[in-house]
């Protein structure tokens, strides 16, 4: 008797130390499709007469990116970005990596793993994470800005302008669009 209840009591502690793990077999659903939603925001930031109404809409669009398959997908989601921003890049890491591996058709697991590594300059590491991130979400403006962001980290400025004027073209208002005239100048100077 006393050994079944040791035995039990270390299933229940092992159940709440590891409760995300049981979600971790579950299979991840397919990402929530925003496409409609994406098309009206790019429209209407194309369209903002204003730099706070354009921004307004980049965070419109970072709401769409972020939510994601299901609530396992987005605890690790929201544990890398809280992780992140307290400056602990090796949890964010794990917690991105866990994401990617539960979810690999979640554009936003690559796009956050892909900062990571931006901030750490490991920009050639970044760069296929964002490739992959576009390849899932051809529009996701902040995963295409943060590609020409890398590029021209990695030298590759005409290639920087290039997807920096394809983000600019669904959302003129980005921060980065002040970029766009120094990339154009190193870019000539090659």
């Amino acid at each position: 008797m006393k050994h079944g209840v040791v035995a039990c009591l270390a299933l229940i502690l092992s159940l709440v130390a590891h409760g995300p793990a049981v979600a971790q077999d579950q299979t991840c659903p397919p990402p929530p499709d925003h496409s409609a939603a994406l098309t009206d925001l790019i429209r209407a930031a194309q369209q903002a007469e204003d730099e706070r109404s354009g921004r307004m809409l980049s965070n419109e669009m970072w709401a769409l990116w972020s939510d994601a398959p299901d609530s396992h997908a987005q605890d690790l989601l929201d544990e890398g970005m809280s992780r992140r921003n307290i400056y602990d890049y090796d949890g964010a890491m794990k917690a991105f990596e866990a994401l990617i591996a539960y979810c690999p058709d979640y554009a936003e697991g690559y796009n956050q793993r892909a900062f990571v590594h931006f901030l750490r300059e490991d920009f050639a590491a970044a760069l296929p994470d964002l490739d992959r991130a576009i390849d899932l979400s051809p529009r996701h403006v902040a995963a295409i800005t943060g590609r020409a962001l890398t590029l021209s980290a990695l030298e590759r400025k005409g290639e920087a302008v290039l997807a920096l004027r394809k983000a600019l073209d669904m959302n003129p208002w980005l921060g980065e669009r002040h970029l766009l005239p120094v990339l154009e100048a190193a870019e000539e100077q090659l």
